[in-house]
C-alpha cells in the first residue's frame, strides 16, 4: 500500500486515479478529525460526522485539484480547515431569517387534541384554530379537514388542490402553533 505523502504527491502530478487509492486511506482519519468536530455542535444538527467527511472531500479532491498538498499534516490541516468551513457555513446559513434564524425550535411530542375530548380542552383547541386562522388560512384548513373530518394528509391535500409536501408543511406549522399557542392560554 502507497504512503499518503506519495499518493499526494501523484494527485499534484495530473495522476486521476491517484485520488481513488487516498480515500481509502484516510476515510478513518477523516471520520475522526469529522467526530471530533461534531462533538462541539449542538444536538439535531443537519450533518453527521460522515457527511462532513464527504463535504470535506469533495473541497479538498476536485476533479481538477488545484493546490498541492506538501504532505500528510497539510492534507490533515487542509481536511480539518474545510470542515471548519463547513460548519461556520452551516451556523450562517441557520442564523439568516429565511431559515429560521432567531427563533427556538420546538418539540411536540402529542398531536391536536381529540374533537370528542374534554369539552374545555375543545373549547381553547377550537379558540386557538380560529387564531390560527386569522395567521395561516390554509393551515387551519388543514387541521380541520384532518382532525375533524379524519382525512388523511394526503386526502387533504387533494381536498385543497395542494402538494402534499406543502399540506406536510402547514400540518407541522400549525400542530407548533396550537401547541404553543395552547401552552400560553392566549
Amino acid at each position: 500500500m502507497r504512503d499518503v505523502t506519495q499518493i499526494l504527491n501523484a494527485i499534484d502530478a495530473g495522476d486521476a486515479r491517484a485520488a481513488d487509492q487516498l480515500l481509502p486511506l484516510v476515510y478513518d482519519e477523516l471520520r475522526k478529525l469529522a467526530a471530533a468536530q461534531m462533538a462541539n455542535e449542538k444536538p439535531g444538527h443537519t450533518l453527521d460526522a460522515t457527511g462532513l467527511v464527504h463535504e470535506a472531500w469533495l473541497r479538498l479532491v476536485p476533479a481538477k485539484p488545484q493546490a498541492a498538498f506538501e504532505n500528510r499534516r497539510h492534507f490533515f490541516a487542509a481536511a480539518a480547515e474545510a470542515m471548519r468551513r463547513i460548519l461556520v457555513e452551516s451556523a450562517r446559513r441557520k442564523a439568516r431569517r429565511k431559515h429560521g434564524g432567531g427563533r427556538q425550535r420546538v418539540e411536540w411530542d402529542g398531536d391536536v387534541p381529540d374533537p370528542r375530548g374534554a369539552p374545555d380542552e375543545l373549547l381553547a383547541f377550537d379558540e386557538a384554530l380560529a387564531r390560527l386562522a386569522g395567521e395561516d388560512a390554509v393551515a387551519a384548513d388543514v387541521v380541520k379537514l384532518h382532525v375533524f373530518t379524519g382525512l388523511t394528509l394526503e386526502e387533504t391535500a387533494e381536498a385543497l388542490d395542494l402538494s402534499r409536501a406543502t399540506v406536510y408543511r402547514h400540518w407541522a406549522y400549525a400542530r407548533a402553533w396550537l401547541r404553543c399557542a395552547m401552552a400560553k392560554g392566549d
